[in-house]
Formats: C-alpha cells, structure tokens, sequence
C-alpha cells in the first residue's frame, strides 16, 4: 500500500505495526532499492515499510511492502521517521537500513531473522549492535557508482574498537560500549566528517515507549547500545552496505580523488554468513 506521507501512515489502520519483526528501509536514491526489499523479506521480515521521496519510480513493489512518501535527506528526516515509527509500536522489533544495504545474521542460510530474535529476547536483550561493512565494486571504471552485486568487495582487515568516553563520568569509557572504525570511512577518513566515521550501528531493536534513537545511531537507553550483556557475549549482526562507496563515488569532493577502492586487504564478497564470522565481523554469541 501506498501513503502520501508519514502522518497518514501513523494515523490510519495499525495492522502493519501489529507484528513484528518489520523492517524500515530508507531510500535515499534509487540504487539496489529493489534488491535491498527483497533480502530483508528473503531474511524473514514481515514487512518492509519503504520511505522513499515521492518522485522517485520504482518497480512494482511486493504486497508485504508499505511505500510512505518521504523526504529522506532533509536533515534528520531518517532519525526522525525511525523514532515516530517505533513509538507507535512498542514491544515490535524493528530493523533500520538503507537502500544498497543488506543485513546478514549468524547461520541466515538455514535460520530466519525471526528465529534470531526470539533467541535475543529469550536472553532478556532489547537491542542488537550490528557492523556496518563496506561494499565496493572491483571496477570503478564499470560501476562509476561502486555499486556491484556481482562484484562487491569487502575489506578482510584494518577493523578496531576504541573505548567509547561517557561526558557524565569525566570520559571514562562507557560499560559495554565500544565505537567501532574500519573500512572506507577508514581508509578514506579524510573525506568523512568524524562523526560519521563510526562502522557501529544498533539496527535492531525494540520499541518501547520514550525510546529515542540519537544521531549518531545510538539510543536514549544506554542499555541498548551495549554489545554484551553481562555475562556473556550475545549475537551481532552484519549490515553489508554500499552507501560509504556510493558516497565517496558520488560527492563532487572524493570522487575524482579515488580511482579504485581495491587494496591488498580486499577480498570478494560471499553473501553469506560464514565469511562474515570467519572475519570476525559478526558473532554467533550462545546462539549455536
């Protein structure tokens, strides 16, 4: 179905928030939009609500998919759109992502995103970390926009984790939170703002009342921006994203700076689960 705007789709009948897991897709432009709905519905998502600017053309979308028109890049217009969402359905979990972006979960080849979560929230966890790994065409010469299924590439090293300061305590790390960096944003940081370079994302979550997602993709409940529950480790999860590559390929101040994003760390994308913690970008936690 069809909304004009975000208000008319939060004001009229509730049945698409009534179960969960759904999942919201944001697209800002045009690319692998198609591609990006069906993996989140492949994975088990009940839904997908796309908010897409109301002159983009899109192909004929599946019936589990809500299309609500959209300003996607006014400023704040995702975070925004997120947190209305989720407050309008508490208790519903939820996944946020972009066009060209695909989450894979530990063992999703034989285990649905549905099957994960009850795992989660058997474990009494609220909110999954999730790595935001860079995709990149191996030729940009042929995908001026680095954007490549058949081709993707990833970066099998240069990831770390630093402390995450916590103002309130005089910058003493926060408990069980980490900013994690690697990648393009990495490799290429001088062409990203450093509040932006940050790979650590919580696209999974719950929604609940008062719950507020920050821009900087963390949450009002410190709780929910931990990787670990106290006394063990618990899943995380991979989003496997092009948007850095079809950033720095598209902004007019990188894009003639960059003429390849292979470098000898790069491998070929497996779209599969394995690689992804064979690299030890997503873990299983207890969940075997």
């Amino acid at each position: 179905m069809r909304y004009a705007s975000l208000d008319q789709f939060l004001g009229g009948d509730k049945a698409a928030l009534a179960k969960g897991p759904l999942a919201i897709l944001i697209a800002e432009d045009g690319v692998e939009v198609s591609s990006s709905i069906a993996h989140n519905l492949k994975i088990g998502f009940l839904r997908v609500l796309l908010l897409a600017d109301p002159g983009l053309a899109l192909d004929e979308l599946p019936p589990q998919v809500d299309r609500i028109d959209y300003d996607p890049l006014a400023e704040g217009a995702a975070v925004e759109a997120i947190n209305r969402i989720q407050a309008a359905a508490p208790g519903i979990w939820f996944y946020y992502g972009f066009n060209a972006e695909y989450l894979f979960h530990p063992f999703c080849e034989t285990r649905n995103i549905r099957e994960m979560l009850a795992f989660h929230t058997e474990e009494r966890r609220d909110a999954m970390l999730s790595y935001v790994i860079d995709l990149y065409a191996e030729d940009l010469g042929a995908h001026p926009n680095a954007v490549s299924i058949e081709t993707a590439h990833l970066d099998r090293s240069g990831y770390y984790a630093l402390g995450r300061p916590d103002p309130a305590n005089h910058n003493h790390p926060k408990e069980r939170q980490l900013d994690f960096f690697g990648g393009l944003r990495w490799r290429f940081e001088e062409h990203v703002p450093p509040a932006r370079r940050k790979i650590d994302r919580i696209a999974l979550f719950r929604g609940k009342p008062g719950l507020v997602l920050r821009p900087d993709f963390t949450f009002s409940d410190e709780e929910y921006n931990t990787y670990a529950c106290p006394w063990h480790h618990n899943i995380t999860t991979a989003v496997a994203s092009f948007r850095t590559a079809k950033a720095l390929k598209t902004n007019a101040g990188s894009k003639f700076d960059i003429p390849t994003f292979r470098w000898h760390n790069s491998v070929a994308f497996q779209w599969g689960s394995q690689q992804l913690m064979d690299l030890g970008l997503m873990e299983p936690g207890q969940w075997f």
